[in-house]
């Protein structure tokens, strides 16, 4: 048996869980209780205990840490992370999930983490080193594989309670893109898109008074057409900063 074979290697998941607060596309951070980085901010997160799967350890590290139930969000595996010096305890490979949900309550530490508090993603972004472990680097894939989603599928619906308006939805485009939308384009493109959007069959009022259709979220998993980034911009500049 090879020397790096008897040392082993420990297996961890990570959490990047995303909601928009405010106004804000907000990320989940702890402060650490324990060595390394006791005190430092990071993702939620623990070991992979024996006997259990990646995805039943990422809710149990949701639960654990932040007091957030996992049947609230969408919850998708993002990569693994496997660098050699990643982790100052060993040999460490994590695997990271992206988690989704709306105007999520503000959480309760767990055992491992002395604080749990929700932060802007430009914040966050904007502070390279703050972060322990690789975690930046992890957060800034799960931001633009959220990004991504939104182009593709309908995962936009999981940043919105329901019932909501077009006009909702819009704004949960603009906050992860970081885009100003032309919201005729957007009405369009997102109500003639296969499946994507049910009528409840009510209205809300709307500033400036008028009534606006309430949905819900519809069968499709998957957007068709999808909407485009680049074809969703509504000038060559934009009025909310781009979140990298």
């Amino acid at each position: 048996m090879s020397r790096e074979h008897q040392q082993g290697v420990d297996v961890t998941v990570d959490l990047v869980i995303l909601t928009i607060r405010d106004g804000a596309l907000s990320a989940l951070l702890v402060e650490r209780g324990n060595e390394p980085y006791r005190g430092r901010r990071a993702l939620p997160g623990g070991y992979l205990r024996p006997g259990e799967t990646l995805e039943h350890a990422a809710q149990r590290e949701l639960k654990e840490e932040t007091g957030l139930d996992a049947a609230r969000l969408h919850l998708e595996q993002l990569r693994a992370y496997s660098e050699p010096g990643r982790d100052p305890r060993g040999r460490v490979i994590t695997v990271a999930f992206l988690a989704l949900g709306p105007d999520l309550p503000i959480p309760t530490a767990g055992t491992d983490a002395s604080d749990a508090v929700w932060v802007p993603v430009p914040s966050i972004l904007s502070k390279p080193g703050s972060l322990a472990f690789d975690h930046l680097n992890i957060l800034r894939d799960a931001l633009e594989r959220a990004r991504s989603q939104l182009e593709y599928t309908t995962v936009a619906t999981a940043f919105c309670p329901e019932p909501f308006t077009v006009s909702d939805l819009r704004r949960v485009y603009e906050t992860v893109w970081g885009l100003k939308l032309d919201p005729s384009n957007f009405r369009r493109k997102v109500t003639r898109a296969d499946r994507f959007l049910e009528a409840t069959g009510e209205q809300r009022l709307a500033e400036p008074g008028r009534p606006a259709t309430l949905y819900r979220r519809g069968a499709a998993h998957l957007l068709h057409p999808p909407l485009l980034r680049e074809g969703h911009v509504a000038r060559t500049h934009t009025t909310t900063p781009a979140l990298r």
